[in-house]
């Protein structure tokens, strides 16, 4: 079963629809027994990143995520739940995140683009991850953001996207996924993601 983490914020259901479509047995849950009886997790999020991890503090689901995480279970980053993974955001001053990865969540530049970056945009494979084995290098993502992960160790990166600057938009390291773009929110291409990843969570 994977997982999908309800604290609050998220595309929840449109997650949860997309991980069906592709064959998985997804789950909406919301607490602590849940994730750890789950063979793999997913955490979504939408929203500012302080109110997030307020969120997950409340629902007591914070250190469970990383308890699981650090047992090697496969875990999926979506958006937000890509940022909450670093140590600190630039948000609203600084918010700690749940400090997985080095790094911090910086805003864009100002420029002439404009801010969230919403939209189609590609991603440029740096290192291929096995669940996106299926999907070819510089396929288009669906993206809505205004900050942007700032690792600390380059090693983690596995793809980029430009807008201004060129900006990390997935990160893996053994059991963790994470991408800035919405795989349930980018077509065939997205679900190719997906159903990587639930091939990944079953073998592992």
């Amino acid at each position: 079963m994977i997982a999908i983490v309800d604290y609050g914020r998220g595309n929840l259901r449109s997650v949860e629809k997309a991980l069906t479509h592709v064959g998985a047995d997804a789950r909406i849950v919301t607490d602590e027994k849940s994730l750890d009886n789950a063979g793999a997790i997913v955490l979504p999020g939408v929203g500012a990143f302080r109110d997030c991890m307020d969120n997950l503090r409340e629902a007591g689901l914070i250190e469970p995520v990383i308890r699981n995480i650090n047992k090697g279970k496969p875990f999926l980053g979506i958006c937000l739940g890509l940022q909450l993974l670093f140590a600190e955001s630039e948000e609203f001053g600084h918010s700690e995140g749940l400090g997985i990865f080095r790094g911090t969540v910086p805003r864009f530049p100002q420029s002439e683009l404009k801010v969230p970056h919403m939209g189609w945009n590609s991603v440029s494979i740096q290192n291929r991850p096995p669940i996106m084995e299926d999907v070819e290098d510089g396929s288009y993502f669906y993206f809505v953001h205004s900050y942007y992960v700032a690792p600390e160790e380059p090693g983690i990166i596995a793809a980029t996207t430009d807008y201004g600057i060129e900006f990390t938009s997935m990160v893996w390291k053994d059991n963790v996924f994470a991408t800035q773009f919405h795989p349930e929110k980018s077509q065939s291409v997205g679900l190719k993601v997906l159903k990587g990843f639930s091939d990944f969570a079953g073998r592992n």
